[in-house]
């Protein structure tokens, strides 16, 4: 079988210590995508400068048009071209699945906010190791981030069309990122609905919840066909509470690293270490979690060492992916952060 060597321009990140790591985890990402969607039919995917601008290139069959669409959603492609062997570049029309524009990613800034292109990444990297990555550009998924902060890791499954939802205790940022996304939706003149409700339990107030329904076009709203976006300001060791069991097809979550989630222990203090989190957390987010769903954790391993990680997912009967790529995501962030990631799958 004929075939073509293929470039992947990347697209420049306004961080210059996650610009320096793009390169080898966009490697990583592209072997993920490679393993799952694309039949392992990648060959020699290598760095390498064309006209003195850093490329990735590998070898291929001829892209069919719906493997364009998977690797149109690579987390810093910038742009695909077929590489003849002259060094001519032939642009490759790219079919991003994205249903907004992108400032729904890029125009909040916080202190403390996730980079765009890794938290892309990671919801990546987890719905390629779910049995319904094939699925990822032909329906809505649904995704739960249960440390949502101020949504970053939400706005990016709603720029994709599917379904999100979050669970923060913060009340600051459930607060933030409600006025945003209300004035986000306005702003951009789209059909929806926004509230935030109460939630009782035995007369007794235990969080809120944040409510929204978009049309992505007027026609598909009124058509009854919206996707949802629900917050709920709580705990997230509480989060089996809030949702339906088996409601979700990925939870993607870049742990903070100043945990304010936590568990109990006997003297009902509140614990902070992450371990101890995901120790009281994990159980809750297995049972939101389809059979066959995903699971995809990224955290400081300066404060959780991988194994132990691991090892939390697993004692949860959660299958860890520590093979190949998925061992190759791990990357500095600044000097008191190495950022690393673990994905586990739910078996079927």
């Amino acid at each position: 079988m004929t075939t073509r060597r293929y470039g992947i321009l990347i697209m420049p990140a306004a961080n210059r210590v996650y610009a320096e790591a793009s390169v080898e985890l966009m490697e990583a990402e592209i072997e993920v995508f490679a393993a799952a969607v694309l039949g392992g039919g990648l060959g020699r995917i290598t760095a390498e400068p064309i006209g003195g601008v850093p490329y990735i290139t590998f070898d291929a069959p001829e892209l069919s048009e719906r493997e364009v669409a998977y690797l149109s959603n690579l987390s810093s492609l910038y742009a695909l071209f077929a590489v003849d062997p002259d060094g001519t570049l032939t642009p490759v029309p790219l079919r991003r699945l994205d249903r907004f524009d992108d400032d729904l990613i890029t125009i909040q800034k916080y202190a403390g906010k996730t980079n765009e292109h890794f938290t892309k990444m990671l919801l990546n990297a987890t719905i390629l190791a779910s049995d319904f990555a094939r699925e990822m550009i032909d329906r809505p998924l649904a995704v739960l981030d249960p440390l949502c902060g101020r949504g970053t890791t939400l706005n990016q499954a709603l720029m994709y069309g599917y379904d999100a939802a979050g669970v923060d205790v913060d009340g600051k940022d459930f607060e933030a990122y409600a006025a945003f996304i209300r004035t986000y939706l306005k702003r951009k003149r789209l059909k929806h609905s926004a509230e935030v409700v109460p939630v009782r339990r035995e007369r007794r107030l235990v969080a809120r919840r944040l409510e929204v329904s978009i049309g992505l076009s007027k026609e598909e709203y009124k058509a009854g066909d919206k996707r949802r976006l629900t917050v709920v300001n709580a705990d997230t060791t509480t989060a089996g509470g809030f949702f339906p069991r088996a409601s979700f097809d990925v939870i993607v979550a870049d742990a903070p690293y100043g945990v304010q989630h936590g568990s109990r222990d006997r003297q009902s203090a509140l614990s902070r270490r992450p371990l101890d989190l995901l120790s009281a957390a994990v159980p809750e987010w297995t049972g939101l979690l389809r059979p066959g769903g995903a699971i995809g954790l990224s955290w400081n391993t300066y404060v959780a060492p991988r194994d132990d990680v691991a090892a939390i997912f697993a004692e949860n009967g959660l299958e860890v992916r520590d093979d190949g790529p998925y061992r190759r995501f791990r990357h500095r962030v600044d000097q008191a952060i190495i950022r690393d990631v673990v994905v586990a799958r739910k078996p079927s």
